[in-house]
């Protein structure tokens, strides 16, 4: 356990909270650990969530996917990031995104009804709890916006512009590595896979970018 309170200390949810806190308010809030092997589901689309997870190892992806089979990646997530807030918190019956762990994984699951409710025990660190996760759900919901922003782009290549141009400022330099592989990215960027590594390579021909697998580099100085 206190490996996994070395990692908390590293999530957004505990800023704040001291570790001699941490043990107190993870049995306060019903925690239970989990693990689960790659590509194994954690959650399936029209099941209900009503605990939020805590990655304490490994990585997950949300996604949804349509009739036809299409996928839709939302996002990837690692070590200390959160899942399942949203809609844990609207209390949302069917979950409307399946979560799969795409390597091995250990989760944290806290439950949700807990953090919103004022704690019996009048915990010192319950509304430090409750303001770290208004920020998280700000930040995912720009998140979410900025994704719009991404494929709303009527090209292959404005998507791919558009999301390699983020990738690259919020790094602060033209040379960046991406959390996808093409599949991946295709799926985030709801594109085929095969006009967008063709536009990749037209991209590259016109010196406009160069890549190997996950790395990037756009034309320019840095």
């Amino acid at each position: 356990m206190k490996n996994d309170l070395r990692i908390l200390r590293m999530s957004p949810l505990f800023k704040g909270v001291k570790e001699q806190d941490m043990e107190e308010m993870i049995s306060c809030l019903n925690g239970q650990v989990k693990t689960y092997g790659k590509n194994e589901r954690i959650l399936t689309e029209a099941e209900t969530l009503k605990r939020v997870g805590v990655i304490l190892d490994g990585c997950v992806q949300v996604e949804s996917e349509d009739v036809f089979g299409n996928r839709n990646i939302q996002e990837k997530l690692e070590r200390g990031e959160l899942f399942g807030a949203a809609y844990a918190f609207a209390g949302i019956t069917d979950s409307l995104v399946s979560i799969t762990s795409i390597s091995e994984s250990k989760v944290l699951f806290l439950e949700a009804g807990r953090i919103l409710s004022v704690c019996p025990t009048a915990c010192p660190f319950h509304q430090k709890m409750v303001e770290n996760m208004v920020y998280i759900l700000a930040r995912k919901n720009v998140m979410l916006s900025e994704k719009i922003g991404h494929i709303s782009k009527r090209s292959t290549r404005g998507k791919l512009l558009s999301y390699l141009s983020s990738q690259s400022k919020k790094v602060g330099s033209r040379h960046f590595f991406i959390p996808f592989n093409r599949q991946e990215l295709a799926d985030y960027l709801c594109v085929e896979r095969s006009a967008m590594s063709a536009e990749l390579s037209r991209l590259k021909g016109d010196g406009i970018l160069d890549y190997k697998k996950h790395e990037f580099w756009l034309s320019g100085q840095d």
